[in-house]
């Protein structure tokens, strides 16, 4: 099994910090999305990528790596993992690896040998982590990523447990901190509880029933106006970028968030607008940015 290092596949230094890790995950796997990217290592970065974050956005993870990479492991190193995984061995913490993953785009499935054993903790003694208390009558307690899509529609996942496929039917809405019981699934005959939580999501972020997306807009598109596909959960929709918008400025679809439930209504999607000036790429663009320097001769910066 072979070290990887986590900081560098996202390109970040050891000492960033919570916000820097979250903008360079989604940029590059906007970048390696495999519906997007066209390069033919896409899906193995976009997986490296995921993995990465899921190791660093989590403070007990982060800690648990760090204490291993402080131990001068370079990418490719061989390393020997002791029984149960790295946590636990006398003087660090026990740290958790849940061994129920949901699959799909952005979500926690697939990670490597080398995630596994670092953040993998010794069975059965307090499985599901803080909260859950002692699991009576053999029921199995684990926590299950579900893709937003999945939230939004909702549908069947697959997962496995153990070496075996089990079918998970999600409701549409579920919320975070749900539990979806399959019964007689779990050990010596008890019930498998599964804890929702949702999966990362390179395009989106959630607040409460709400769909936060950040939206690239030319400068051209921002002064003047424009209308803009805008991938929501429920597919493409056209926004109006009003003329004299600014960057930072939010727009609201409404009813594009995640559903409600128990009469509440659904969320909306809130669009903020980031202007990005492309770079020049030949002599007629260079001149066109010319000529917007020319005519604003530097007014703009006294608004």
């Amino acid at each position: 099994m072979q070290f990887k290092d986590y900081y560098a596949i996202l390109g970040v230094e050891p000492s960033a910090g919570d916000a820097e890790i979250k903008t360079a995950y989604r940029r590059l796997a906007r970048r390696y999305h495999p519906d997007v990217s066209k390069e033919s290592d896409a899906e193995d970065r976009f997986k490296a990528v995921n993995e990465a974050y899921e190791a660093l956005r989590d403070p007990e993870r982060r800690k648990a790596y760090d204490q291993l990479r402080a131990r001068g492991y370079r990418p490719g190193d061989d390393i020997h993992p002791p029984p149960g995984g790295f946590g636990g061995n006398g003087g660090g913490q026990d740290f958790d690896f849940e061994e129920v993953f949901g699959g799909g785009g952005g979500g926690n499935g697939g990670f490597s040998d080398f995630f596994e054993s670092l953040f993998r903790r010794q069975a059965q003694q307090q499985r599901g982590g803080p909260g859950f208390g002692a699991p009576p009558r053999g029921d199995t307690r684990a926590r299950l990523a579900v893709p937003l899509d999945t939230v939004y529609k909702g549908g069947a996942m697959r997962i496995a447990v153990n070496g075996r496929t089990l079918e998970v039917k999600v409701p549409r809405g579920i919320r975070p901190g749900q539990v979806i019981r399959l019964a007689g699934q779990g050990e010596r005959g008890g019930h498998l509880l599964l804890e929702v939580e949702y999966a990362t999501d390179p395009r989106f972020e959630v607040d409460g029933r709400n769909i936060l997306y950040a939206l690239e807009v030319a400068p051209w598109e921002a002064a003047l106006g424009a209308s803009v596909g805008v991938p929501t959960l429920g597919g493409t929709v056209e926004l109006k970028v009003p003329a004299g918008s600014e960057a930072g400025r939010r727009l609201r679809l409404r009813g594009r968030g995640l559903p409600g439930s128990g009469g509440q209504a659904d969320g909306d999607q809130i669009v903020e607008l980031e202007v990005q000036a492309p770079a020049p790429r030949d002599e007629a663009q260079t001149a066109a940015y010319e000529g917007l320097r020319d005519a604003f001769a530097g007014e703009w910066r006294r608004r």
